[in-house]
């Protein structure tokens, strides 16, 4: 045999068993597991009954009023706060206000007995305060700062949970001309805004 044909089948043969070699490297046992995974946001959905609050017609300095709502929470997610933010719109019938009309109806207080059962004027949500004086305020009408175990709910609004609050206006009497206001109405808006607690681990 010819060194040329002896050089060829010496390359052949260890091509051959190269090839074998890298072939072998892929046979192995293999499993294979998949995750399917999911993330899902809660929801914060908290429902006001009734919504018109007061509807009051006739008044005059010294009348008062009492009125009762309900906040229920109806998302997933607990709710942390419920932010009360106050706007109003006074109608000047006659033209001569010098004053504003929202100075002079008082919240005498709002009351939420699942957060204050002590009754306690300090843990109310609101307490002797004007519309005018609201206007620059964002009370939390869940809230509860003093804490009293086995009696009150800590604050906040668990899901599904709800709370009834009372509350008191007054045309406050000042003992001087309120003349300017009558025949005047004023539409008070209150925009309840509802927060999320902190995260947590899951």
């Amino acid at each position: 045999m010819s060194i040329k044909k002896k050089l060829a089948m010496g390359i052949a043969t260890g091509a051959l068993a190269v090839s074998m070699i890298g072939g072998g490297t892929y046979a192995y046992f293999s499993d294979t597991e998949t995750s399917t995974n999911t993330f899902k946001a809660g929801t914060l959905d908290l429902a006001l009954n009734p919504t018109e609050i007061i509807n009051v017609d006739n008044i005059k300095p010294g009348d008062w009023m009492n009125r009762s709502f309900t906040l229920k929470n109806d998302g997933s997610l607990d709710i942390a706060k419920v932010l009360l933010d106050t706007d109003y719109v006074v109608t000047d019938a006659n033209g001569d206000n010098v004053e504003d009309f929202g100075q002079h109806i008082r919240v005498n207080f709002m009351w939420n007995p699942d957060k204050n059962a002590s009754g306690i004027w300090l843990d109310n949500v609101i307490y002797n305060t004007t519309l005018a004086e609201l206007k620059g305020m964002t009370p939390d009408a869940v809230a509860n700062k003093i804490f009293i175990p086995y009696f009150e709910e800590r604050g906040g609004l668990k899901a599904g949970d709800s709370d009834t609050l009372g509350v008191q206006f007054e045309f406050v009497e000042n003992n001087a001309d309120q003349n300017e206001f009558q025949g005047d109405s004023l539409q008070l808006t209150w925009k309840f805004e509802a927060k999320q607690g902190k995260g947590v681990a899951k």
